[in-house]
């Protein structure tokens, strides 16, 4: 039996792909007679008021995926809001950094884009340790003009997995990521550390996600080793994407739940992200339950998916 869980940030009102993640991730665990979470990672208490947190339940009730704990309904491993766990997230912090593993680092955003150090897939740049050797002093002086963020320092080494879905993946630390962030300028914890313990401590053994959070999985494998956490099995998922290939965003007010609410029963809405996970032929209304007995990995296409015209 695994445990899985939904972890949505309530940014927003979740849109399609959102729903697709967590029904996977609901029919991943429950398949196995396990059980699933809902935490709720609301890190950012600016972007993440609890007014979206709790739409995000009454959408996933609505749907038919229901929880065995976490969120308002509570259980063994609360808090389920991140934005109530952050003393457990600062004394990772406080460990690493007496064991010499992190540093403060003064560089902003704008500065990193512009910098010429090279740059992932997605734009992103790996960061080139700038602050990295900065002694004792010229850490204090610029900490007097900017709070600085604090750094995991990675070493040179190739971190390698087998995704469930995706298959074998690597990348190494040093080239491809990076010295990465474990905390904000402003105090907020990163979503790479956050993750790593929360789902440690909340006992899940099985994390499904989009695939976009792929290149973020050999980060934290390095730091449940570090911390001594037992890592989950990790699952990624094709994205969904609209008639054109692009993917959808809640910035961007995809198909929401809000709007799917007005227009479809909750077995359309299943039944119709069934037939693109390639769990049924035919985009017929089904219950999450019913599609319990028929789920399995090698059904669910593994390239992003688009969604035909007309079909939400």
């Amino acid at each position: 039996m695994e445990t899985g869980r939904f972890a949505p940030s309530p940014s927003g009102r979740m849109h399609l792909g959102n729903l697709f993640c967590s029904l996977l991730a609901w029919l991943s665990a429950k398949s196995t007679g396990g059980r699933v979470v809902l935490r709720i990672e609301d890190l950012d208490p600016l972007r993440c008021p609890r007014a979206f947190a709790d739409e995000i339940e009454q959408d996933l009730a609505w749907l038919g995926l229901a929880w065995d704990e976490g969120g308002s309904l509570g259980g063994p491993h609360g808090p389920y809001y991140q934005q109530e766990r952050t003393a457990l997230y600062a004394g990772a912090c406080d460990m690493l950094a007496a064991r010499g593993l992190t540093y403060p680092c003064f560089c902003s955003r704008a500065q990193l884009h512009a910098a010429s150090a090279p740059h992932r897939a997605d734009g992103t740049p790996v960061y080139p340790g700038t602050c990295r050797a900065l002694t004792r002093a010229e850490q204090a002086a610029k900490a007097r003009v900017r709070p600085p963020a604090l750094r995991l320092a990675v070493p040179d080494e190739r971190v390698e997995f087998v995704d469930g879905h995706l298959g074998r993946y690597a990348e190494d630390l040093a080239k491809d990521c990076g010295d990465f962030i474990l905390r904000r300028s402003d105090g907020v914890h990163a979503y790479q550390l956050a993750v790593v313990l929360d789902d440690a401590a909340m006992g899940v053994t099985q994390v499904v996600r989009g695939a976009d959070l792929l290149s973020s999985t050999p980060r934290q494998l390095y730091l449940y080793r570090l911390l001594g956490l037992p890592a989950p099995r990790f699952y990624h998922l094709p994205l969904l994407t609209d008639a054109k290939g692009r993917r959808l965003s809640k910035r961007d007010g995809d198909v929401s739940l809000e709007t799917l609410r007005q227009r479809y029963a909750p077995e359309q809405v299943v039944g119709r992200l069934a037939f693109l996970a390639g769990l049924q032929g035919e985009p017929a209304p089904r219950t999450a339950k019913s599609l319990l007995d028929g789920f399995a990995w090698e059904k669910v296409p593994k390239e992003d998916i688009r969604i035909p015209e007309g079909l939400f």
